[in-house]
Order: structure tokens, then sequence, then C-alpha cells
């Protein structure tokens, strides 16, 4: 499944936020959108996944218009997996899980054997299965985040957004979460700060600075020193990182 957006803007108030931005994400493709905080990042997804409304635009996922179509049916094909994700209301991880079986219920069904089997299934592929009679509040930040993607798993979608997953997780959920949805392959747009996590996860790379792309490639291609100290004012060198074969990164200011 593709995901093609076309010409989006975005507006709050007064300031431009996303200026004309178009991009492509091919079947299975892992896609990612890399930049400095407040350059529009978080901000494009939003208006790709209809949380905002951009000014302009279109988004596809093969032949569906994303922005014309109800949410329950753009929920069949498209997940969601965002930075922050706290409650005021508690409920077990299953519950929690379970809720991911909504879009492909019509209103008051009740959860069905299959609907229990997508569940365990993807209590299973996050490493949760032992923590589904848990409560999701007394859990830890990547124990949250790792439940809110096993509930957009259990979506079964045929895409998936990452709207900075990771951005406040330490390393090791940080690999777990991308190494998961990397595995689903499906198409995945994610938006990511961490340089060499975008490097190695991601078969293309999006810059954004000022709410524009900067520049678009694979991350060779992008992620190189006159790039990332355009984007983010710091001096780069690049090398071969011995651990993940990828590129690596030595900054300075």
């Amino acid at each position: 499944m593709e995901l093609t957006a076309k010409g989006m803007e975005v507006r709050i108030g007064k300031k431009e936020i996303v200026k004309n931005v178009s991009l492509l994400v091919k079947n299975q493709q892992f896609v990612g959108l890399i930049g400095p905080n407040g350059c529009g990042k978080s901000t494009l997804l939003k208006s790709i996944y209809k949380s905002l409304v951009p000014q302009k635009g279109t988004v596809f996922l093969d032949d569906m218009d994303v922005l014309k179509t109800s949410e329950k049916k753009v929920s069949q094909r498209l997940g969601v997996v965002g930075q922050f994700n706290e409650m005021n209301f508690d409920l077990t991880v299953g519950q929690m899980v379970m809720l991911g079986r909504t879009p492909h219920k019509k209103l008051l069904e009740s959860d069905k054997r299959e609907d229990y089997a997508i569940v365990e299934e993807a209590l299973a592929r996050t490493n949760l299965l032992d923590y589904k009679d848990r409560s999701f509040l007394s859990l830890s930040g990547g124990e949250k985040q790792r439940v809110i993607l096993a509930r957009t798993i259990a979506q079964q979608p045929k895409f998936m957004i990452l709207d900075e997953p990771t951005n406040h997780l330490d390393i090791r959920y940080q690999l777990e979460i991308l190494s998961c949805v990397k595995g689903l392959n499906i198409g995945v747009l994610a938006a990511l700060h961490d340089l060499e996590m975008a490097a190695y996860y991601c078969d293309y790379l999006y810059a954004i600075k000022n709410g524009e792309v900067y520049a678009h490639g694979t991350p060779e291609q992008v992620l190189t020193p006159e790039t990332i100290e355009s984007l983010y004012q710091v001096k780069c060198q690049t090398y071969i990182n011995p651990v993940t074969n990828g590129l690596g990164f030595a900054f300075g200011i």
C-alpha cells in the first residue's frame, strides 16, 4: 500500500507551519522524517492522519482519499503511534490492546474469538503477553509505548505512521519499537530525532527545514555533514558504525 501526500499546507493561526510539502511512501517502505524541533514534522504527520486539517493538499492510501474518507474506514487501513499517550482512566493492558479492534466492529458489537486471537498475537509481537492483566497506568513510559504499538498492530493496518514515538524513551525501548515495526513489513512513515536510528531503519528520508522539504533520498544521500549542519547548526562527521554497519555520527559545536 502506497501513501502519497501532495501540496500539503498547514497554518496555525497566522503562522504557516507546513509549506507545500509532497512525499511518497512506496509499498512496504520505511520512510523517515528528520529535522530540528519546530520544523513542522509532527504538524505534517498530523495533517496526514487527520488530527489537523490542512489548508491545502491531498493524501491518498492507494486509491483511498484519506482526507475525504470517514475516520473508521481510514483506521481500518492506517494506524498511528504517537509520542504522548497519557490517560485519565485505567484499563488493563489486554483491554487497551483490544481497543485496536474498534475500527473493525459495528456499534456495541462484542469481542469475538478472532479479536482475542489478534490481540494475543499483537501482545506476543511486542513481548507483552506477561503484562496482559497489568494496569496500563502502572507501566513505565517505554512499556506504555509498547502497549500503544500493540494496540495499533491489533488494528491490522496496512500502513503505519509513527509520530516521534521514541523521542522520550531510552535506547532499549527505541530499538524494540522500531525493530518490531520494521518486522511488520508494511509501509511506515516515521518522524525520528535520532539520526543513527533513522539511518539504520529507514529506506528513504525526507529532511524538513522551516516547514519545507530541504532534501530527500536514501540515508546515505541525505545524512551528509553539509545537510546535517544546515538542519541542526552543528558540525558533524559521518563514519561506518561497526555495530550496525550503517552510518554513525560524531558531532561538535
